[in-house]
């Protein structure tokens, strides 16, 4: 029989970094993960050599000083991890139909480049961009207020909050700016959320921009280059990271959880549980409604989970920046009128149609140099759909039928439409292409519903209305996109805040200053700032791909 002071249900970098605390905190850490790699979204897998990562495309707040960047430095996992500054002049390419716009880093650049672009609307550009920075700083405030005077202010504090906060982003927005050009320029990124404007929460829209006001990063090795770092930082400390893990059931007794079962039988006890899996899968699939309150199953059954998507792995055999494409990320819609598209993607069957209204696409080996061979560029194609729309595979025992393998090639001949429309012949190059469906996010990451942002960031589901980091079940605990905040960073603190909740303290006591952590930062497009090994790399890889070419 083991024994452990915690015990981590899944290896999302919610769950990483709650072990990374609790370890260095003295505590005895196991995490156990289903997969056979660990990282939950942010993980990273190979494809013939070729490395992808479906859940993290960039990260924002990297700058030394910022936020992301002191939560690593913070983890002391710093040193561990390098990353590449995407396309200052573009991080992201607003394509909506025939229009492009660049978005550079910096709020200052990115207001005189919306102001030359639409000069009528100056003065709308400069109030709403400023709102957008003063509702994410009230938002980022609320918790770290202390005590009875600092509480009893908060509505003076936070006054922007309190009086958009209510609204979906499509109100807030018509308040301020009327082309409607720019109205869906200003809205492109509801993609990082998963929500179309007249649903989406403004803070968290707030929220999403402004954490890359200052561009976007991307990580070595993809996500896992982040996993890589998390997971090393807790062997340091005495944790241990198990792969091939599956959790059959939470141990409960006398209203408290006391240990695990895994699927192959084998039973771990524990002092403290946290599940870093979907609230519904943690509390109904591993804990049952026997040991719920009635409160808890009715907050569970009103749940909703974010969308689910398509993701296309692809590679291609061609010199795309001939086409324009950088390291900058790309957002295309089929038009301005972002909701309607968003509806098409929910409402209408998946293979029907010659290409998807709206898609990301990323070339993550222009994003990453170190990963780029000299000949091969790799790109993740994403779009979004209703988990319902493959109700025809949904609820097999094996939903790999040939069927299944004709959707697929449906699937990957329309996206790779939606690439031709900015790499015109790219179908004629392709080495590899594969295609992650909702019933790949199930499969590999354990979504329910195949989601990708864990609960829906409506306004009733988030901040007060999300799940709570300790449980009502003792000694039980909860992290991960569905509680604190989603993407990298918001689920990375939330471990952060479930090790502070178990521990007893401040999240900000668990970060701790260290002068020797330090992230590694380059420019993905200036080779100049890169260091030798960067180019040693490279050029390996380079003469790798010309031996296997050659034979």
């Amino acid at each position: 029989m083991e024994e452990f002071d915690t015990i981590i249900i899944g290896s999302g970098v919610g769950g990483l970094a709650t072990a990374i605390c609790l370890a260095r905190a003295g505590q005895k850490v196991v995490v156990l993960e289903q997969h056979y790699v660990p990282g939950g979204w942010s993980h990273s897998f190979t494809l013939n050599g070729q490395r992808f990562s479906p859940g993290v495309h960039y990260v924002g707040l990297i700058d030394e000083g910022q936020s992301t960047n002191e939560l690593y430095r913070g983890l002391g996992i710093a040193n561990d991890m390098v990353f590449f500054r995407m396309n200052k002049q573009a991080y992201e390419h607003g394509m909506i139909g025939e229009e492009v716009f660049n978005f550079p880093s910096g709020i200052e650049n990115l207001s005189k480049s919306l102001i030359e672009r639409f000069p009528k609307e100056e003065k709308n550009i400069i109030k709403y961009l400023t709102l957008i920075q003063r509702v994410n700083y009230e938002l980022q405030l609320i918790p770290k207020l202390k005590g009875f005077w600092q509480k009893i202010t908060v509505p003076f504090r936070t006054k922007h909050f309190g009086k958009f906060s209510l609204f979906p982003l499509k109100r807030v927005i018509g308040w301020h700016i009327k082309d409607p050009l720019l109205k869906a320029l200003l809205n492109v990124q509801c993609g990082d959320h998963g929500l179309s404007p007249n649903r989406a929460c403004f803070p968290v829209h707030c929220s999403v921009m402004a954490h890359y006001f200052d561009g976007g990063f991307y990580p070595m090795g993809g996500g896992g280059g982040i996993v890589k770092a998390m997971t090393n930082g807790i062997k340091r400390h005495g944790g241990e990271v198990r792969v091939k893990q599956a959790v059959e059931k939470i141990i409960i007794k006398d209203k408290q959880a006391i240990g695990v079962q895994l699927k192959d039988g084998q039973t771990l006890y524990a002092k403290n549980i946290v599940s870093n899996a979907d609230p519904t899968i943690t509390y109904l699939d591993l804990i049952g409604k026997e040991n719920l309150s009635k409160g808890l199953i009715k907050k569970l059954e009103k749940t909703k989970y974010s969308v689910t998507s398509l993701i296309l792995f692809l590679t291609l055999d061609m010199d795309v920046t001939q086409y324009g494409i950088d390291s900058g990320n790309i957002w295309m819609m089929k038009d301005e009128n972002d909701d309607a598209n968003f509806n098409d993607l929910m409402n209408s069957t998946i293979t029907e149609g010659e290409s998807f209204p709206a898609v990301f696409i990323s070339c993550t080996t222009l994003k990453d140099p170190v990963s780029f061979n000299g000949r091969y560029h790799n790109f993740e194609i994403v779009t979004y759909v209703n988990y319902d729309s493959l109700n025809e595979f949904n609820g097999l025992e094996d939903y790999r039928t040939e069927e299944y393998a004709i959707f697929k090639e449906k699937v990957i001949n329309k996206l790779m439409n939606n690439l031709e429309k900015v790499i015109p012949g790219a179908k004629q190059n392709i080495v590899q292409a594969e295609l992650g469906t909702p019933k790949t996010n199930e499969f590999y990451v354990n979504s329910t519903r195949g989601n990708v942002y864990g609960t829906e960031k409506t306004l009733n589901q988030v901040g007060p209305f999300a799940f709570k980091n300790k449980s009502e079940i003792n000694n039980l605990f909860l992290c991960g996109a569905s509680t604190l905040s989603h993407g990298v960073g918001g689920a990375t603190h939330s471990g952060v805040a479930a090790a502070a909740t178990i521990l007893g303290c401040n999240s900000t006591e668990l970060l701790i200053e260290d002068e020797n952590q330090k992230l590694r930062i380059y420019d993905a497009e200036d080779e100049s700032t890169w260091p030798d090994w960067v180019h040693v790399k490279r050029e390996h890889k380079s003469k790798k791909i010309e031996l296997i070419t050659n034979k």
